[in-house]
């Protein structure tokens, strides 16, 4: 059966994939369109269980809000190479994922990847299609958070992206979300506040603090007391609420707020960095 140019050019509007793998796709579903999809999506399937152990440490990160500004949304879609990342289909693939996860509200990723990216493919078929045309290995990753209002940053180059809820809303609360929302870009901190650090991790920081009082000559009946002190600089510099202003570190986080409105506070952040 011959294939013609306009079957060849379809089949690439609605997958993105190369002219010569439509034309064998095309030959292989002996002219049959939905096969053809079915053939390229199988093809993305193979190139994925390949690439499975490989890294995605390249890739895009958008952030955005609700229209009401009660939810925010952090889509990324991770890639293995910095070239595939500025390439203009990536970014617009990637737009295309933030613009769902907007209409749709997901409450998770698994409910983000079983949505309709079209008539034809799920969000999760898409990625396996895409996988098989650009030959990389692609991960998909959703956060969301519920807030009275959310502030959403994103980093130029979009590597790096913050949503950071709130418990009041209003403009000034707008503006001071936003200074927050790029201290939680700027100084990436681990948890809201000390009381929401993990038992591990603060076992773990005294640990080592009390090991290093030790290694520097100190009486082991001190190194506990040493060990606390650090614990206490480790939450000033790692918990949102006591980390300094990235702008103006003579006031933390907490103060700034209170400056814009005694009540203030952050309900919760998510951030991802791809940098």
């Amino acid at each position: 059966m011959k294939i013609t140019a306009s079957q060849v050019n379809e089949l690439r509007k609605k997958t993105g994939a190369g002219m010569m793998d439509c034309k064998k796709a095309l030959v292989e579903a002996n002219g049959d369109m939905e096969v053809a999809i079915d053939v390229l999506r199988k093809k993305g399937q193979k190139v994925a269980a390949k690439r499975s152990d490989r890294e995605t440490s390249e890739g895009l990160v958008f952030a955005n809000t609700s229209n009401d500004g009660s939810k925010g949304y952090l889509v990324t879609l991770g890639c293995e190479t910095d070239f595939v990342a500025k390439n203009d289909d990536f970014q617009k693939l990637t737009q295309s994922f933030v613009n769902i996860a907007m209409d749709k509200n997901p409450a998770n990723i698994e409910e983000f990847k079983a949505l309709k990216y079209d008539n034809e493919l799920t969000v999760e078929e898409k990625i396996t299609e895409q996988i098989g045309v650009i030959g990389e290995k692609l991960v998909l990753d959703y956060k969301v958070i519920d807030a009275d209002y959310v502030v959403s940053y994103n980093h130029p180059g979009n590597q790096i992206a913050t949503v950071v809820g709130f418990n009041k809303n209003g403009e000034e609360v707008a503006a001071a979300g936003k200074q927050v929302a790029m201290q939680v870009a700027s100084m990436a901190p681990i948890a809201l506040n000390k009381d929401s650090v993990s038992a591990e991790t603060i076992a773990r920081e005294l640990e080592v603090g009390k090991e290093l009082a030790i290694q520097e000559g100190k009486p082991a009946e001190m190194a506990d007391k040493i060990a606390q002190g650090r614990l206490g600089k480790f939450f000033k510099e790692n918990t949102l609420m006591e980390q300094a202003m990235f702008t103006d570190n003579k006031k933390t986080v907490t103060q700034f707020l209170k400056e814009t409105d005694n009540d203030l506070t952050v309900t919760g952040f998510e951030r991802v960095s791809l940098s």
